[in-house]
C-alpha cells in the first residue's frame, strides 16, 4: 500500500484543476444522453455523465447539467427541463459514442443537435422529447424537480426524474427476455477525453455475499491472510465463504493427489484457478491444502 499521498482541497485549487482532478478517480461514469425540447418546441439532446440511477420504487434517475466554470452560464437542457419538465435519457454505446462527443458541442440556442450529430429523432409515448433511435436504450421521464447546489460556475443541478417508461432494442435482449450486458456494449466517462468501453474483455463477474455469516478476511487462517502471493481480490473471494474445510477434508484432498500435485504451487495455482471461475469453495479448499503442506 502506498504511504505517500497528494492532499487536494477544493478551496485550494483553481475550478478547472479541480474538476480535471475530480473526474480523473470517478470513473466510469454512466453517459445520460439527454433529449428536451425548449418552450418553442424545439429539439436539444446534450451528454451527461454526472448521472445515475437513484431508485426503482419510485423508479428515479438524476443527472446534473452543472453551471459552466468558465463563464458560469447555464446550459440549455436546463433551461428546457424548466420550461417543459420532460426529457428521454438514452442510454450510449461504442456504436454511438463519436457521434455523442459531436452532439456535446456549444451550439447556440434552437440548433437541432440530432441533425447536428446524425441521430434518428423517435416519438417517444408519454413525453414530449424524442427518443433517440440508435441509443440501446431510452427512458422516457417526467422531470419532478431541480436541485440547484448552489449558483457560481461549476455548480450542480440535480435533475430528479421519474421514469414513465423504458424502451430496449429487442436484439439486446436474451432467450429469457433480460438485457444481454455484451450485446448493449455500453461505454462510460473518465477524466480529460477518456473514455472506456464494457465489452467482452473488460466485463467481469464478482460473487456477492449472501449471507451474514462468511469468515471475512479475520476469519481466514493467518497464513493464508499475510501471504505475500494472493492478492486482495483473491483473499476477498475466499473470505466470501461460509466456513473453512475441515481438517479431514484437507487430509482426504491430499490422500487424493498424486505425488507430482502434492506441491505448494500447483495446489495454490489450482485454487486461484477455482478462484477465478468463481468456485469459492473448491478454491478455498486447495488453497488451504497448499498452505496445510507449507506448515
Amino acid at each position: 500500500m502506498s504511504t505517500n499521498w497528494k492532499t487536494i482541497r477544493p478551496e485550494e485549487t483553481s475550478l478547472g484543476a479541480f474538476h480535471s482532478y475530480m473526474l480523473a478517480a470517478i470513473g466510469p461514469r454512466p453517459i445520460a444522453f439527454v433529449s428536451t425540447i425548449d418552450a418553442e418546441g424545439r429539439p436539444n439532446l446534450a451528454p451527461f455523465s454526472f448521472f445515475n440511477a437513484f431508485g426503482t420504487n419510485p423508479a428515479t434517475l438524476i443527472f446534473s447539467p452543472a453551471r459552466r466554470g468558465k463563464d458560469n452560464t447555464t446550459k440549455h437542457t436546463l433551461h428546457n427541463v424548466e420550461a417543459i419538465p420532460e426529457c428521454v435519457i438514452n442510454v450510449v454505446n461504442y456504436a454511438m459514442v463519436e457521434q455523442v462527443s459531436l452532439a456535446s458541442t456549444d451550439f447556440e440556442e434552437g440548433v437541432n443537435e440530432f441533425a447536428k450529430a446524425g441521430f434518428t429523432q423517435v416519438a417517444s409515448q408519454f413525453v414530449k422529447p424524442f427518443r433517440v433511435g440508435e441509443s440501446p436504450a431510452a427512458f422516457e421521464c417526467k422531470v419532478e424537480q431541480v436541485i440547484k447546489t448552489g449558483d457560481q460556475g461549476g455548480a450542480g443541478n440535480l435533475v430528479v426524474c421519474r421514469i414513465l417508461a423504458v424502451h430496449y432494442q429487442e436484439h439486446l435482449l436474451n432467450e429469457e427476455g433480460k438485457v444481454d450486458q455484451f450485446k448493449m456494449d455500453l461505454v462510460g466517462r473518465m477524466g480529460y477525453e477518456y473514455y472506456c468501453r464494457a465489452d467482452k474483455n473488460s466485463i467481469f463477474e464478482v460473487p456477492k455475499p449472501r449471507t451474514k455469516d462468511i469468515l471475512g478476511f479475520d476469519g481466514l487462517p493467518v497464513a493464508i491472510r499475510e501471504s505475500s502471493v494472493l492478492t486482495g481480490n483473491q483473499l476477498a473471494r475466499l473470505a466470501n465463504c461460509k466456513a473453512l474445510p475441515d481438517p479431514e477434508v484437507i487430509a482426504g484432498y491430499l490422500q487424493n493427489r498424486s505425488a507430482n500435485e502434492l506441491n505448494f504451487d500447483l495446489l495454490l495455482q489450482e485454487g486461484i484457478s477455482h478462484l477465478n471461475e468463481l468456485r469459492l469453495q473448491e478454491g478455498l479448499l486447495s488453497i488451504s491444502a497448499a498452505y496445510s503442506l507449507k506448515n
